[in-house]
């Protein structure tokens, strides 16, 4: 899965929350900050951790790091599904990365749930439990496809909550089909990918979440 090179700098932008003065029962729920925020964690420097397997020296994800990212992940996906997109973690940099859309009650629950660890809240476009919905779909109809000869290599819902990577060796002929059956706006991202063959055994790697790319990678 793709990641997007991480940029750490201050930005917050306001929230503008507008109000009704005739039914405050019925006022929409605060958006919460656009523009990405970090937790007051990432004030403090970290040494990254790093651990020998099989002679290979690799970074890991400090325990607590980790448990702050377990806390986050399963709060979002089960209190929060309507802002919570997916996240990845940064072990050189020892910061996690959240996705979501944009809600204030999803960006209280990331600062209580970050302690003192250094998490970067980023917006996202789509939920997981929306692309995961798209996702299941286009998974549905690959038979489907395939007899139309639309071939289809891989799909998956990106953790950055940008859309649901389909990877196809014919970019133009599955976008083409693809949008005329689920309509223009639905959230799929096209990629050229051929068929998936075996590969020789990588390097094992600690379990966990997307990591993101050393710089230049």
């Amino acid at each position: 899965m793709r990641h997007a090179r991480l940029r750490t700098g201050p930005f917050l932008l306001a929230a503008v929350l507008v109000t009704s003065a005739c039914d405050p029962a019925g006022l929409p729920e605060p958006i919460g900050l656009t523009g990405g925020w970090a937790t007051a964690g990432c004030e403090f420097a970290r040494e990254p951790r790093s651990v020998t397997v099989g002679g290979q020296t690799m970074p890991v994800t400090p325990p607590e790091l980790a448990a702050a990212m377990a806390r986050i992940e399963q709060g979002g996906r089960e209190e929060y599904a309507d802002s919570y997109a997916g996240l990845e973690v940064d072990q050189r940099l020892v910061h996690a990365v959240v996705y979501r859309v944009p809600s204030a009650a999803f960006d209280d629950f990331i600062r209580n749930s970050a302690d003192n660890t250094c998490i970067l809240v980023r917006d996202a476009a789509h939920p997981l439990a929306e692309l995961t919905e798209w996702q299941e779909r286009v998974v549905a109809d690959l038979d489907a496809w395939a007899a139309q000869d639309v071939a289809i290599t891989t799909v998956g819902a990106r953790h950055d909550g940008a859309g649901v990577e389909v990877g196809t060796p014919d970019v133009a002929r599955t976008r083409s089909a693809l949008l005329s059956r689920y309509g223009r706006t639905a959230p799929l991202i096209f990629v050229e990918q051929g068929p998936v063959t075996p590969l020789s055994a990588p390097p094992p790697r600690p379990p966990g979440p997307p990591t993101a790319p050393p710089a230049g990678g």
